[in-house]
């Protein structure tokens, strides 16, 4: 993908996911978000959803990425999102690290309450169950990334309800 630093470690099912990063997800709560980083394309401005999504806590930076239709890497402090992006030079698109994102914007400067593992669990038959995503609730609303199916998708407001809160993580 050619974004400096990262080099995700994929994981399968919210067990493996919490025991790998449960604690230092917890140890965000209470921080600020002070800022976030996205690949968008140069050309269009659209968000490269394939690419992680990068979140700084008061200078920690959690680092999220779904991958395929169940994998999930969460990094920490690794992703320099001021380098360029390289290894694009004959695709007709270039990626930029971008600040710009109306559903994260309103979240920027507002302090943490709680991070949640979510694990999808609906009533029938969805190729997406047991997928995991990652809930970052903050006082007047919450913010998930989530499996979008070989790629990140970005959810504001209350979650699915076929999604299962019983994996809250706090120090």
């Amino acid at each position: 993908m050619g974004i400096s630093g990262f080099e995700p470690t994929f994981l399968i099912g919210v067990d493996p996911v919490r025991q790998a990063h449960g604690s230092r997800l917890a140890t965000l709560a209470g921080r600020r978000l002070t800022g976030f980083s996205l690949v968008r394309f140069a050309e269009d401005g659209d968000w490269f959803a394939d690419s992680p999504v990068v979140l700084d806590f008061d200078g920690i930076q959690v680092e999220v990425c779904h991958w395929k239709f169940d994998e999930l890497s969460i990094g920490w402090d690794a992703i320099d999102t001021t380098a360029s992006i390289t290894g694009w030079e004959s695709y007709e698109l270039t990626p930029l690290w971008s600040h710009s994102d109306g559903r994260l914007e309103p979240f920027v400067g507002h302090e943490l309450r709680e991070v949640t593992l979510l694990e999808w669990q609906p009533t029938g038959r969805d190729l997406a169950a047991g997928t995991v995503a990652v809930e970052f609730a903050f006082t007047d609303s919450c913010l998930r990334i989530v499996n979008g199916l070989d790629e990140n998708r970005i959810e504001v407001g209350a979650a699915h309800p076929d999604y299962v809160r019983r994996h809250r993580l706090s120090h």
